[in-house]
């Protein structure tokens, strides 16, 4: 059931129901005294409160049951209308204890009531007239059917987790599929570039032959290739285990950028308290993303790698002294394009642009909740 706010159907059903209650008032025949305005005002005042019969049905409750007493009390002989749609709202809202003892509060109270403001009636006449304005029957019935309503709607709601529960088996079943998709088509092409990277370095320096750097940096690719494979693997079969990789790793990215001939520096700034895992993750595929365009598109000689923790975010900036000039125009590509994705994603900012100063520069602000 929708909480949270008045809607217009609330207000249509309170200004229906007083529109009864008034003409009822209006049409029958009550002692003249000068507390019958005051009966009108706690009339109206009832069944306006039904307004808020979702928001606070309790209260709803209390006050139409406060308006019933009062309006009886100065003489107003209506129906206890209010009181009743009040009693369904506050079944439906699942208070059926305080429903249930509200209205025997009011079968009591009632009574007595009219009795103290009417002294010439009998006992036995004030509780007949009682039994007529607040029938036992029709509070049952209005309770039953707040009751049946809850539980249609609790029928709903299971039947609803349970097309979220197919779904996910399903997209758990789709991760499979996936990972073995990518077990098939990745696995032996990257195993047979680390293996002939490793024949390569071991042949070299058996012959006493120097080694090429990038020799030795496809190899150490070709075996990060391979951690990230099987790190990627598990991720896919099982979407609750702790990420493959996060902030921690980034010195090693630096290093390997180093291994290409590339003079890369990090610095961190801040304090590195809890970060969300999906944040550490993404820090570290920016950087890792930014180092990989360096290498491959920037024809850069330095680049610098920053991540400050501030209290509200873990900011990342990569600079390099690339080619890229102010007035090049970017056409992003596939990797700023993930980045841009995984930053937004997590209700980021991200800023890729060429420097003015020459070079290029990846610039993404993250936001963290810290916990109160």
């Amino acid at each position: 059931m929708a909480r949270g706010r008045i809607g217009v159907g609330d207000w249509a059903i309170a200004v229906g129901v007083a529109a009864v209650l008034l003409v009822t008032a209006l049409s029958g025949h009550h002692p003249v005294t000068d507390l019958r305005p005051l009966g009108y005002a706690l009339l109206l005042a009832g069944a306006l409160s039904l307004a808020a019969h979702r928001l606070a049905p309790v209260a709803v409750l209390a006050v139409t049951g406060v308006s019933v007493l009062g309006h009886q009390a100065v003489g107003l002989d209506v129906p206890a209308v209010a009181y009743l749609v009040a009693v369904y709202a506050t079944v439906r809202a699942g208070h059926r204890i305080v429903a249930v003892a509200g209205s025997l509060g009011m079968i009591l109270a009632l009574p007595v009531v009219l009795l103290a403001s009417a002294q010439d009636r009998l006992v036995g006449e004030a509780f007949t007239h009682s039994r007529d304005i607040l029938q036992v029957a029709w509070l049952v019935a209005a309770g039953a059917a707040g009751e049946a309503l809850r539980q249609a709607e609790r029928r709903a709601d299971e039947a609803e987790r349970t097309r979220e529960e197919t779904a996910r088996r399903r997209a758990d079943e789709e991760r499979l599929h996936i990972a073995r998709e990518l077990h098939d088509s990745l696995t032996h092409q990257i195993s047979v570039i680390k293996v002939q990277a490793e024949v390569a370095v071991h042949v070299a320096r058996r012959r006493g032959e120097q080694v090429p750097e990038a020799l030795l940096a496809i190899r150490e690719a070709g075996r990060e290739a391979a951690r990230e494979l099987r790190a990627t693997l598990e991720a896919l079969r099982d979407d609750t285990g702790s990420p493959p990789h996060g902030v921690e790793q980034v010195p090693a990215l630096v290093e390997r950028a180093r291994t290409t001939g590339l003079d890369a520096t990090l610095t961190i700034g801040g304090h590195r308290d809890d970060v969300p895992v999906a944040v550490d993750r993404t820090a570290y595929r920016i950087v890792q993303e930014s180092l990989t365009n360096i290498a491959r598109h920037a024809a850069a000689t330095t680049a610098s790698v920053r991540i400050d923790y501030r209290p509200d975010a873990v900011v990342i900036r990569v600079d390099d002294d690339g080619k890229a000039r102010p007035d090049t125009a970017l056409v992003p590509g596939v990797g700023l394009l993930g980045m841009r994705e995984r930053v937004t994603a997590l209700g980021g900012r991200l800023r890729a642009e060429p420097r003015g100063e020459g070079g290029f520069t990846v610039q993404a602000e993250l936001p963290v909740e810290r916990p109160s």
